[in-house]
């Protein structure tokens, strides 16, 4: 089924604002506040039509506002019609299993951050001077990446090997003396909200360099929030993802073990034994601009939180720059060197 929200003042489609939270009218300029909303509005807030075609990977879907249909991806959940750019949100697939219980709301409009990204630009040392200038976005797309929030309990125990060196002076020689200690650590951990982006189509280390999201700012979720960008539902459980939730808790482990261990020059593991064990597991729904990049014949994509503002991708590298710049760096250094031989009483040349 097909979902769109129809302004009250007019019948125009309403989307989703980020700078006031709330649904706006493009065509006459109504607000209204999701609180509440799909109660006070139910009588015209919802269209309903049912897919009229699916198999295994693509689904069918008629727009209500022009007619057309439209073929859609087996884990997309809100897409913009590609004929009059009508929002719909798929809610036969954000039901059941699939329902998300938790959202953060874009709080970044497309103008802010495209305004970022070419700020962001700018600011590439190593990149060409075409790539700086930011002037070839191709498409910057809005979409909720699905999440999946873990509660896990880390128990374990670490034996850990830890080195201290003290230098002093006895007589004209200078003594390095070094203290070598075996440390045990037990612990018992409550490890709450750890994030996992579950989309096959979202590279995993992109989602991973846009954290952290702030929690504080997340809602219940309801679907008028999806209304104008593009949306995923999960394409892996949360029990396929539990082992890649596992290596980030086990690394979490050993920071909190190595947070306990103070006062050394050096910290080895020398071995662990840690259980993970997941207590609890939520569904939600984050914000993330993606920008598409032409240069040189080639696309880039990069990704932004669309709370933060955070951005992560690589871009082009310009191979003059890179050497100019180890050349100043060689150059500097080697002048450095210089002034302290001639301090120290060297020769000049």
């Amino acid at each position: 089924m097909v979902i769109q929200y129809k302004c009250p003042e007019c019948g125009a489609d309403m989307v989703f604002d980020s700078a006031t939270g709330g649904l706006h009218c493009q065509s006459c300029g109504h607000k209204e506040q999701i609180e509440g909303y799909q109660k006070e509005y139910e009588p015209y807030q919802q269209q309903f039509h049912s897919a009229i075609f699916e198999d295994e990977d693509a689904r069918q879907y008629q727009c209500k506002n022009c007619g057309a249909v439209l073929f859609t991806e087996k884990h997309t959940s809100a897409v913009i019609c590609s004929f009059c750019g009508s929002p719909m949100i798929l809610g036969d697939r954000l039901s059941g299993s699939y329902a998300p219980t938790k959202i953060i709301p874009f709080s970044i409009s497309k103008e802010e951050a495209e305004k970022a990204f070419h700020k962001w630009c700018k600011k590439l040392k190593f990149s060409p001077k075409e790539f700086t200038e930011g002037s070839r976005i191709k498409e910057i797309t809005g979409i909720y990446v699905p999440f999946w929030l873990y509660h896990l309990r880390g128990q374990g125990e670490a034996h850990l090997h830890c080195i201290r060196t003290h230098v002093f002076s006895r007589g004209d020689e200078e003594i390095t003396e070094t203290s070598h200690f075996d440390v045990y650590r037990q612990v018992d951990l409550a490890l709450k909200d750890i994030p996992a982006d579950a989309s096959e189509k979202m590279a995993d280390h992109l989602m991973d360099s846009l954290e952290p999201f702030d929690y504080s700012a997340m809602k219940e979720f309801q679907t008028p929030y999806l209304s104008g960008f593009l949306s995923e539902k999960y394409s892996f459980t949360d029990k396929e993802m539990l082992p890649r939730v596992t290596k980030r808790a086990n690394e979490f482990m050993d920071e909190f073990i190595r947070s306990t261990v103070q006062g050394y020059d050096s910290i080895t593991f020398e071995n662990r034994d840690y259980h993970i064990g997941q207590l609890s597991s939520e569904y939600a729904l984050f914000p993330v601009w993606m920008v598409y990049y032409d240069y040189n014949d080639a696309e880039y994509t990069f990704a932004m939180n669309g709370q933060t503002g955070k951005l992560a991708g690589d871009p082009p590298r310009s191979i003059p720059k890179i050497a100019t710049s180890i050349g100043l760096l060689t150059l500097l250094i080697f002048m450095l060197c210089r002034i302290i031989t001639i301090i120290s009483g060297g020769p000049l040349l």
